[in-house]
This record gives structure tokens, C-alpha cells and sequence, in this order.
């Protein structure tokens, strides 16, 4: 197997030579270099990143946070995390702290230790402070949720905007009895949400009744289904539903088709997102899009740049209402 000696021998040159071919080829004349490039491609020498990597301070490595895995609005952000990511010659790593503050430090431990270059934040449930800290000394964006008062750089919607095209969306259809399954209001998009689902009821002076408004501690699909069980309870119920997050959506679905209640006809419903599974529903779910493909994309270029050392402004995307069956 060749080795960075044979090729020194083989070039003509010493191994310092050689190695700045690899490194820092801009320093070493075009005629030095051609004959190392030329030794390397007929020994068929293959240098080792990991030593390269030793050797210039640099893993290539990116680290992407997030609560879980298992939940589907991730998927298309990451996959444009880690095109782009590839692309520009860096590796991503999934981090899923498990809203777990041991977890994180580890994380957080490996970029102190130059084991990673950087971060994306997708978790909402990250300790704010020690993120701030961190991003001080350390390259790190946040993607989808941010901390609004803070300081580090993020890509995301106008989710407040977003959510008063769904609810408007429900009163142009001519309804007035509308509810809203929430998640936990700590985290910033429940409580953007929140505000376009009043800005809209308000505007069309309509009232917000307490009881129709259920926070949920999870974003799972059997939390949608708990709260549309607690709505179909009710002495009086809605006649539309405006789910934060598709995932809720569905579980709501899902117990509106067991209790055969017909949807749009009795209960029209909303999600936001546009998962993948949106489209796979009975009746298919109207939703709000995100770009989150485009959304991860811009998320690694931004860290790429600040680990160069660039400037980087926070990005505010696009989104689509998606007009489907359940309308």
C-alpha cells in the first residue's frame, strides 16, 4: 500500500512537499506539483482524512440537534442539511438530546474538544443560556425554533403569519366555531401560533372560547388523537379544528374516522407543516407548507460561512397554504 514516503521518493521531493500538495497546493510551484500529483495518481495514493484532519485543527464534521428522531417534520430539513453539508465537503452528525440536559453537554463538549466544527439547533427544548454561551466562541445556528430575544442567527417562517392564513382560511369557508390543538406554549412557535389563531378569530370578531383551546405536552400523533377526543366530549362542539403541527392533525383525524364523523362536512381540519404523510390521510389534510428542505439547506450554508469566519443575517422563509380534502 502506498504511503506518503513512496510517493516523496517516487516525486522526487521530500514528504514536507508532498504534504503541502494535499494541504496548501497554492504555495508549491505548478511544475513541483504536477509531478506530486502525478506520483500520487500512479501509486494510487489515497491520504488519510482523519490524519489530514488531525493535522489542520478541522473534523468536517457538523452536528445537527434535535429532540427526536422519530418525528417526521425533521426528515426534509435534514436531507437539506446534509446535501448541502456534503456538497461543500463536510459530514453531519444526528444529535437527538431526548430534551435530555446531560445529552446536550456531550454535544456541546465535542465542539469545545474540535471534535465537530459546529452546530444547527433544531430543538426547542436546548438550554437557551448555555446555547448563547456557547455560540459566543462557537459556530452555531438555530433552525425552525429560535430563541427571539437572542442572539444566534436562525431560518425559519413567520409562524404567527402562517397560522392566521389557516384560521382565515376556516372563516372564508364560513365557519365560526373553531379550535385550536396547540403544544406546549414554552416553546416560541406554540405561542407565534397561538397569536395568528386570535389575530384571525379577532379580526373576524369571533369569540375564543377557553375550552376549545387544548395545549398539548407532546407532539405525537396520539396526542392529536386525545385532544379531538376531549373536543367531540363537549356539549358543544366545533365545526372546524386548526392544528399546530401535522402530527397533531392526523391524530385528530384519526379519532374524528373512528367516531364516523365526516370530514369537512361536520369538522373541517387544518394542520402545518406539509409532512409527508399529510398527503396519505383519508381525507387528505390541508396544511401549511414550510420550505424545510430549503429551510435545512440555508441552515448548513450559514454555518458553513460563520465556521469561515463570514457574516451571517437570520432568514425569514416563505410559506404556502396547501388547500386538500379535509377543507
Amino acid at each position: 500500500m502506498a504511503n506518503i514516503q513512496k510517493v516523496a521518493k517516487k516525486a522526487g521531493v521530500s514528504v514536507a512537499t508532498v504534504s503541502r500538495v494535499l494541504n496548501n497546493p497554492d504555495v508549491v510551484t505548478l511544475k513541483t506539483r504536477t509531478k506530486v500529483e502525478q506520483a500520487i495518481h500512479e501509486l494510487n495514493y489515497e491520504p488519510s482524512a482523519l490524519g489530514r484532519n488531525l493535522r489542520t485543527s478541522r473534523s468536517r464534521l457538523l452536528l445537527v440537534l434535535l429532540p427526536s428522531i422519530s418525528n417526521p417534520f425533521y426528515t426534509e430539513i435534514i436531507n437539506g442539511i446534509e446535501d448541502t453539508a456534503i456538497e461543500e465537503g463536510y459530514n453531519i452528525l444526528l444529535c437527538e438530546t431526548d430534551s435530555n440536559p446531560e445529552r446536550e453537554n456531550i454535544y456541546f463538549n465535542m465542539v469545545k474538544n474540535r471534535l465537530a466544527e459546529g452546530i444547527i439547533s433544531m430543538d426547542p427544548t436546548v438550554n437557551k443560556k448555555t446555547l448563547t454561551d456557547l455560540a459566543k466562541d462557537y459556530p452555531i445556528v438555530q433552525c425552525s425554533e429560535y430563541d427571539e430575544d437572542g442572539t444566534i442567527c436562525y431560518v425559519s417562517i413567520d409562524n404567527e403569519l402562517a397560522a392566521y392564513h389557516a384560521v382565515r382560511h376556516l372563516i372564508k369557508l364560513g365557519h365560526e366555531k373553531i379550535a385550536l390543538i396547540n403544544s406546549d406554549e414554552k416553546f416560541l412557535y406554540a405561542r407565534e401560533r397561538y397569536r395568528g389563531f386570535q389575530k384571525a378569530m379577532e379580526e373576524f370578531e369571533l369569540p375564543i372560547r377557553p375550552e376549545w383551546i387544548l395545549n398539548m405536552e407532546n407532539v405525537k400523533f396520539e396526542d392529536g388523537q386525545q385532544a379531538m377526543k376531549g373536543l367531540l366530549k363537549q356539549e358543544v362542539r366545533p365545526t372546524a379544528v386548526f392544528a399546530v403541527s401535522d402530527v397533531l392533525a392526523i391524530g385528530a383525524l384519526k379519532e374524528l374516522n373512528i367516531n364516523q364523523i365526516r370530514v369537512p362536512e361536520d369538522i373541517a381540519l387544518v394542520g402545518f407543516d406539509k409532512i409527508v404523510f399529510s398527503n396519505m390521510t383519508h381525507p387528505t389534510l390541508t396544511t401549511i407548507s414550510q420550505p424545510m428542505y430549503k429551510m435545512g439547506s440555508i441552515s448548513a450554508n450559514m454555518l458553513i460561512n460563520k465556521i469561515k469566519g463570514k457574516a451571517v443575517e437570520s432568514v425569514i422563509l416563505e410559506h404556502e397554504l396547501v388547500i386538500r380534502e379535509s377543507t
